[in-house]
């Protein structure tokens, strides 16, 4: 081929194609998550996990993270052919042993890698902080399910034999119907966006993988040893991380955020973020793990459970106040609220509220300067109400299709051009989503996190493994209205994929779901479970 040709493969590659590509690549995830059968399901799967990486490669081809591919394609392909050998071997073990995709997603959802990204700024070209690890994980899991499904192995024991026949099941069905839409949309509403690489990556980076993330983890037999192993994982995790964060502060070093640094220098006080780049994602972290331990408190378990929860929720709360993350505090008080009006009457519920409520109340009046709040709303919320405002406006530009998916911060810095560039990045999600794909895409977010949070919610009093999932899922909700990333975190289909699978009824019948049935008491509940 001369270079005549190459070139214009390069343009069509670099042209209406990759927008062609977003829209099938979000097709095929959305047939990921609505496929009954299972052959049809990893065809969609190995289709996504072929054509996302292809519509990367054009959009960061000449980025210069790729430059030592192109002076040095040998070292490349073999450097290629190692990556796919440690994955086909990774997915050759969760083959043979399917559940192992649990425990070693949950292992890898808070690890990030800083990767140069094609997407430019006017400061350069940007630093993605990409889940490496588990996108590995996805991949290798992806594989050995459709090794399986293509030899014929049997259908999922997490989806009934005949959807839609119980209530559960059409809820189910309607859970993923939504987010199928809202992916697909976000997909075909990158056609007309200004930042059209930013909707590329975030599809290719969150969306896609974490789709097939979604139906791996469905697929799992959720038993109580694979339960505790993923809570067990989790909570090592966290109080390592804490730790971290102990380190950090008693050293006053912050061991991976440039700019977190040069913050704490310009304040009286200190932040850690631990193995994070962000604070807040750290305290979010924090918080979700929080409020599953903290479920172990108000059932009947054993006393030296109780006791070792106790020691945990001490250092997981003291590594989140040392992040100073306002909005990971009261996720954290929202989840807890759920906890006790699932485990309690609402009264007994509302009792407690009111008494967290105050003793904050108190906190902040001692100290109004620690919290931010003698800087007015603005500066309390570190800017983020002059961007729920902006964001608004942008809405009220184009209120029925918006700006285009990933179009937030170059439209909010071509409306407000006189804001700070760490100010322009989005912290209201339904803001955001209202701004990028109007009504089109509000309703459908909207319906979707609605019928989430009902489906994650329905029929949980008593039974302390799905209480605590289903409040870990709205906590982070409320996360996303004061910070940003929903579906761009992998916590969120973490925990839906878990609450959706068993939410199902073959998987609390095979778990003895834990539901403190009338004449059952908390303790029998708790241990048919397990923690």
């Amino acid at each position: 081929m001369d270079d005549s040709a190459l070139v214009i493969a390069f343009a069509a590659l670099t042209g209406p194609l990759p927008k062609a590509g977003v829209v099938v690549v979000a097709a095929l995830a959305a047939a990921v998550l609505l496929a009954r059968d299972r052959r049809a399901r990893a065809l969609a799967m190995l289709g996504a996990l072929v054509l996302a990486p292809l519509l990367l490669l054009t959009d960061i081809w000449n980025s210069p993270q790729l430059h030592i591919v192109h002076r040095h394609p040998l070292e490349a392909v073999v450097g290629a052919a190692v990556a796919i050998a440690a994955l086909a071997l990774a997915a050759a073990v969760i083959a043979r042993r399917p559940w192992l995709v649990a425990p070693a997603a949950v292992c890898a959802l808070p690890f990030r890698v800083p990767v140069s990204t094609g997407a430019t700024t006017g400061s350069g070209t940007t630093t993605a902080n990409l889940l490496v690890p588990l996108y590995f994980v996805v991949a290798a899991g992806a594989l050995a399910w459709i090794y399986a499904a293509v030899r014929g192995a049997g259908g999922s024991e997490s989806e009934p034999a005949s959807p839609g026949r119980r209530p559960e099941d059409e809820l189910i069905t309607w859970v993923l119907r939504l987010l199928a839409l809202y992916v697909v949309l976000y997909g075909i509403q990158a056609w007309y966006s200004a930042r059209f690489e930013q909707a590329l990556q975030n599809m290719v980076f969150f969306y896609v993988p974490f789709a097939v993330l979604l139906a791996l983890l469905r697929d799992v037999r959720w038993d109580g040893r694979v339960l505790r192993l993923c809570l067990g994982v989790t909570v090592a995790l966290a109080v390592a991380f804490s730790f971290i964060g102990f380190f950090e502060y008693a050293t006053k070093t912050v061991i991976l955020s440039s700019k977190l640094a040069i913050a704490n220098g310009l304040h009286t006080y200190f932040v850690v973020n631990s193995v994070f780049l962000d604070p807040d994602i750290f305290g979010r972290y924090l918080a979700v793990v929080m409020i599953l331990v903290a479920v172990a408190l108000i059932y009947d378990l054993p006393q030296r459970v109780q006791v070792a929860v106790t020691l945990v929720l001490a250092v997981l709360w003291a590594g989140l106040v040392l992040t100073l993350s306002r909005s990971s505090l009261a996720a954290l008080l929202v989840g807890l609220a759920v906890l006790a009006s699932l485990r309690w009457k609402p009264g007994r519920a509302l009792v407690v509220a009111v008494a967290v409520i105050a003793l904050g109340a108190i906190a902040v009046a001692v100290s109004p300067t620690t919290f931010g709040l003698n800087q007015g709303i603005n500066g309390a919320s570190s800017g983020r109400g002059g961007l729920v405002s902006g964001g608004l406006s942008l809405w009220t530009d184009r209120p029925v299709w918006g700006y285009g998916s990933g179009s937030f911060v170059i439209q909010y810095r071509r409306h407000n051009r006189l804001t700070a560039t760490s100010l322009s990045a989005s912290h209201t999600i339904p803001v955001t989503v209202a701004a990028e794909q109007g009504l089109i895409g509000e309703l459908a977010y909207l319906a979707f996190v609605i019928s989430a949070i009902v489906c994650v919610v329905r029929r949980t009093r008593g039974d302390p493994i799905r209480s605590a999932l289903a409040a870990a899922f709205i906590a982070l909700v409320f996360h996303t209205l004061l910070y940003a990333d929903f579906l761009e975190d992998p916590t969120t289909w973490v925990l839906l994929g878990i609450g959706l699978a068993l939410a199902s009824g073959p998987v609390r019948e095979r778990l003895g779901a834990g539901a403190a049935a009338p004449g059952v008491s908390g303790r029998r509940a708790a241990t048919a479970t397990g923690p």
